[in-house]
């Protein structure tokens, strides 16, 4: 008895280490799928933010094919493709995106910033008009400015410009667009106060600085504005004010600023060669 006794209590310590095993085997396998998540996690962030477009996009269709009902993997491959200027192939992957049961309302914007970008403004108005407004982001605001802005419904677009605002820590950029919207308003000093303002946010972006230079020249100031700038900049905005000073009527204002310009600029500046040329054979004839 008390040798089947003590078999017994071998067994039975034999079938806890084994479950012993198991179980840490188990603990050990997820603890891997948790590392390995994160890694990949890790990875689809670079690949969203630091890695070629275009590699990207391989990526994302790649892991996306494998397991095609990961949404957070048809996201990054729509994303790719608006990154790598893809944007007719964005637009399906965006669809796909919004399709599926775990859509996000801003899943809704990235279709809506897709279609505009594909010059389908109806659809990505009516895109927008889907999202609950309880739903609020920067990007959100952004777009209803630029399909208000599309409309002419000025005042509408004024408010959500002023509500991007208060949504980002850049507001460079929708600072820009709203000083473009008030150049196509003819609301030049508006206009020119924000284009001045975008750039105190970012000294770089030469969009705003060549924005300025028009808003400037439509209201017959041809005077470089204050901002920081590189002398090949320099020499462009000295160009934009030129075709500026022309389509005015003030030619020889014009002519001044594009030899200023030629002479600006660091190397051979073919674009206001070609302009200064056209003036001069059309004073010519």
């Amino acid at each position: 008895m008390r040798h089947i006794a003590i078999g017994a209590l071998c067994l039975g310590t034999a079938l806890t280490l084994s479950a012993c095993g198991s179980s840490e085997e188990a603990e050990v396998n997820r603890a891997l799928k948790s590392v390995n998540a994160i890694d990949e996690t890790n990875l689809n962030d670079v690949m969203l933010s630091a890695a070629d477009p275009a590699e990207a996009v391989r990526y994302f269709k790649r892991t996306s094919g494998e397991e095609p009902s990961r949404i957070d993997l048809r996201r990054g491959l729509a994303k790719s493709l608006i990154r790598d200027k893809r944007v007719r192939e964005a637009v399906p992957a965006w669809k796909k995106v919004v399709a599926h049961p775990d859509a996000l309302p801003e899943d809704h914007v990235g279709l809506a910033e897709a279609l505009i970008r594909a010059g389908e403004w109806e659809r990505a108005e009516a895109t927008l008009d889907s999202i609950p407004p309880t739903h609020e982001s920067y990007k959100r605001y952004r777009l209803e400015a630029m399909v208000a802005d599309s409309n002419q419904e000025w005042d509408r677009a004024d408010s959500f410009y002023e509500t991007a605002l208060g949504l980002t820590n850049t507001p460079s950029g929708v600072l820009n667009n709203w000083g473009y919207s008030k150049l196509s308003r003819g609301a030049y000093g508006e206009a020119e106060e924000l284009f001045a303002e975008a750039i105190t946010y970012d000294p770089e972006m030469f969009t705003a600085k060549n924005n300025l230079a028009m808003a400037r020249g439509a209201r017959g100031n041809y005077d470089l504005p204050v901002v920081p700038m590189t002398q090949t900049e320099q020499a462009q905005l000295m160009h934009t004010m030129a075709l500026s000073a022309i389509k005015q009527g003030d030619v020889a204002i014009g002519k001044g600023l594009l030899r200023s310009a030629i002479d600006t600029h660091p190397q051979h500046f073919d674009a206001a060669v070609r302009a200064l040329r056209a003036l001069e054979e059309n004073v010519a004839n």
